[in-house]
């Protein structure tokens, strides 16, 4: 049966019920104020969250009437095509745009050319991708959005979180696309299980929460996936580190130090573990474990394990800790692990002090003093009945460097802190800066901090570790004063 046939079948649409209006849209929230870290976004082109407002109400709008009507005979015409896994991503897309444009084709509203280009994408957006935020996942300045309910959604761009005139119909709405983003990776998300880690097919990280538990209507955090990863180069122009420093984080990498970085959620500790990693030789074997596959390395011999949670059975769980293990039997001279939290950390500092040298890792802490008390913690979370003072010299014997990221004020990422771990005096770790940020330095008038990272003048003790190596620093990029 051809389209004009089926849709001849369908009744009149004066035949058809009126869609059950959407409940009012919640007033905007209100402006922060300076200093809330939520910056205002410029109106522009005609708000998205008022065409997926009125896409509730169609007879209130005719494109939108048009679009509700386009998108219900498209759901008819190619029915559970749209959710079969089975089929081609590519065909189905090629598929469901040839029909919508015979749709188009046969509506006898009169519309213009560029109303037709808006209900294509609209629909296609709703029926293959993530409804009213999948042009925010388009967009390459967005870092992460977060949906705070089905009526207020946020983005980043550049460090700042910004308001955007964006959002779901009802929480329905938002549920349906949550569903459908967790069921790709085998999850679900429900009262019973109301809390859901994923990732999207491009490895973007999602986190959700739905009801009972989020108050106000579920929440979807994603934070986007870089498809082109920021070099070195990037970091040096953004301010992040100096170009001396980039050097020496270069000598250091190469020169098989155990790296740890360290700083708080969102300030650019992945980023610069993928910069890291970019330094190792290509002639070496590299393992990496992570929670979620973000590091892309471009070296030949590179092996990737992400951790796995358990199924809706609760088995079939398999963590950090494990793949840490396991990769100390596959052979790495380099073992790469994204994020260590729990007890993962006594395997990752026995395989820094089991010849492993140049491994690298990340862990959240606000200052390096603080990176060290929180090793301490989470080699106590493996269960083992260790002394504080044991755990302090594992510690000081396979750690070698921190480097400190911070997200600041204004935004920025920045490398904050350069600290070597000298090693034990009496029952302290002992830690000396390389290089601080100069905060004395303040900020411009668009209030960007001024500062860079500055060397204290102490010599590190590790120069006699990269010379072993055949890896030499200028001594001169220790001095005061020199950048």
């Amino acid at each position: 049966m051809g389209l004009a046939e089926r849709l001849s079948h369908r009744p009149a649409a004066a035949e058809q019920p009126a869609p059950t209006p959407a409940p009012a849209p919640r007033a905007a929230p209100e402006d922060p104020g300076p200093g809330a870290g939520v910056a205002p976004v410029s109106s522009g082109a005609p708000a998205a969250g008022e065409r997926y407002r009125a896409a509730g109400r169609p007879s209130g709008d005719p494109v939108a009437g048009v679009r509700a009507r386009i998108q219900r005979d498209l759901a008819e015409l190619l029915g559970p095509k749209l959710y079969d896994e089975l089929d081609d991503p590519e065909d189905l897309e090629r598929r469901v745009r040839q029909t919508l444009a015979e749709l188009l084709a046969r509506e006898p509203t009169p519309l213009a050319g560029t109303d037709r280009a808006r209900i294509t994408q609209e629909v296609t957006d709703e029926i293959l991708g993530h409804g009213p935020i999948e042009s925010l996942l388009r967009d390459p300045s967005i870092s992460e959005v977060m949906v705070n309910g089905p009526h207020r959604i946020y983005v980043e761009r550049s460090g700042q979180l910004q308001p955007v005139d964006t959002e779901f119909i009802d929480e329905a709405h938002l549920r349906r696309v949550i569903d459908r983003i967790v069921s790709r990776v085998g999850r679900r998300v429900d009262e019973a299980s109301p809390m859901v880690d994923a990732r999207l097919p491009d490895g973007s990280r999602v986190n959700a929460i739905v009801p009972p538990i989020a108050l106000d209507g579920s929440s979807l955090t994603i934070r986007k996936f870089s498809r082109d990863p920021f070099t070195v180069d990037d970091l040096v122009e953004f301010g992040t580190l100096t170009r001396a420093t980039a050097e020496l984080l270069r000598a250091c990498v190469r020169g098989r130090l155990n790296i740890v970085v360290s700083g708080g959620t969102g300030s650019g500790k992945t980023t610069t573990l993928n910069v890291l990693s970019s330094f190792v030789p290509t002639d070496e074997r590299i393992v990496t474990v992570e929670d979620a596959a973000e590091l892309q390395l471009h070296q030949d011999h590179v092996v990737r394990l992400e951790s796995r949670p358990a199924n809706v059975e609760g088995r079939g769980a398999i963590s950090t800790r494990d793949l840490v293990k396991n990769a100390l039997r596959m052979r790495p001279d380099r073992i790469v692990v994204g994020e260590v939290r729990d007890g993962a950390a006594l395997d990752m500092l026995q395989a820094m002090n089991t010849g492993h040298d140049g491994s690298l890792t990340t862990l959240h802490a606000n200052t390096p003093r603080d990176a060290l008390a929180r090793l301490e913690t989470m080699v106590l979370m493996a269960g083992m009945d260790l002394p504080v003072r044991a755990i302090r010299e594992q510690v000081a014997s396979a750690v070698d460097l921190i480097i400190q990221v911070s997200r600041l004020k204004d935004g920025s990422r920045k490398i904050t802190h350069i600290t070597e771990v000298v090693g034990m005096e009496a029952e302290v770790v002992t830690l000396q800066d390389l290089f601080v940020f100069d905060f004395r330095a303040g900020t411009d008038a668009g209030g960007r901090f001024r500062g860079t990272l500055q060397p204290t003048g102490l010599r590190p003790r590790f120069l006699e570790d990269l010379a072993a190596y055949g890896v030499s620093v200028p001594v001169e990029v220790f001095l005061a004063g020199q950048r």
